[in-house]
């Protein structure tokens, strides 16, 4: 049998309708909603890397939750928390392309395991299940790109409601990160929650075209940021210039707001994603340092 090769992911482009393939397209027709988890790693993402962190669930209590949405309907999520005590502050956690897999499990683990209560709500879920494509464009054609930012905040603000009312989160101490398409996303969330203490965005898009469901970018919101966000970049990234991620920085000064970006030199988009390729240990630690003491600057802990 032949081994795929990994795919490669790099900061997800908008893909036009003419741009899609016959096997694309039937897939857009048949996509549905998803309404439970994926099991283990995104298919798009194997071979998975012996380099990938595990983090277990002793003294823990973790697995796949329900949210209640605005619309009246639920979404699924995985949450992870302490075993023992409460409330702790809250970690939304937001999702690859990839959508709410293994890494992204492991990542609420790891929060978990350090006091927080963190939170991965699938974000894709009426739009259709990307565990099983193994094409990263066709992901994006035939579910991202349908994914509306108005949803997805809603759904957020769903998901911090769902982690108050459970009376084992502290969402006065609610903080966001988020990794590709879910770094844009700790972006638009800070210019969305007054509510927020702090985010940290792991090599999101800053800017790219607009449409009707996504009608802004980062870019577009550095002065109007409600919370102090963190950006962790790659200077090797191919789909994030260093020239963009410079501006973003320029307006950010602008605005006067106290957010900050830090870009590695010759680092590659996903360098934090340990089951990859793209993984840098070096840099993937330092950011998990820094997102840290990010939090805990900010009063999230």
């Amino acid at each position: 049998m032949r081994t795929p090769k990994p795919a490669r992911e790099s900061s997800p482009r908008p893909v036009s309708p003419a741009a899609m393939t016959r096997r694309t397209a039937l897939s857009a027709v048949t996509a549905t909603a998803t309404t439970t988890l994926a099991t283990g790693f995104a298919l798009a993402t194997r071979p998975i890397s012996a380099a990938t962190i595990t983090t277990d669930s002793a003294g823990l209590v973790a697995g796949e939750v329900k949210i209640p949405t605005p619309d009246g309907g639920a979404i699924p999520a995985y949450q992870a928390q302490p075993g023992e005590g409460g409330p702790f502050p809250v970690i939304l956690v937001v999702q690859e392309i990839f959508g709410v897999h293994e890494h992204i499990k492991d990542i609420c683990r790891r929060f978990a395991k350090l006091g927080y209560l963190a939170v991965a709500p699938e974000l894709y879920a009426r739009q259709g299940d990307v565990s099983q494509i193994q094409e990263i464009q066709q992901i994006i054609a035939t579910v991202v790109s349908k994914v509306p930012d108005k949803q997805v905040l809603a759904d957020l603000d769903a998901t911090v409601k769902w982690a108050k009312a459970s009376g084992k989160g502290d969402t006065q101490r609610l903080a966001i990160t988020g990794f590709c398409w879910g770094g844009r996303i700790v972006w638009l969330y800070a210019a969305h929650n007054p509510d927020l203490k702090a985010g940290v965005a792991w090599y999101g898009r800053l800017d790219s075209p607009k449409d009707d469901l996504h009608p802004d970018h980062p870019l577009d919101l550095a002065g109007d940021l409600k919370a102090p966000v963190l950006g962790l970049y790659g200077g090797a990234d191919s789909g994030i210039p260093n020239e963009l991620v410079a501006k973003m920085q320029e307006k950010l000064k602008a605005a006067g707001k106290p957010s900050e970006i830090v870009l590695y030199p010759d680092t590659p988009h996903g360098f934090y994603a340990d089951y990859r390729p793209s993984f840098r240990e070096q840099e993937a630690n330092d950011g998990w340092k820094r997102l840290l003491a990010w939090f805990e600057r900010y009063g999230v802990k």
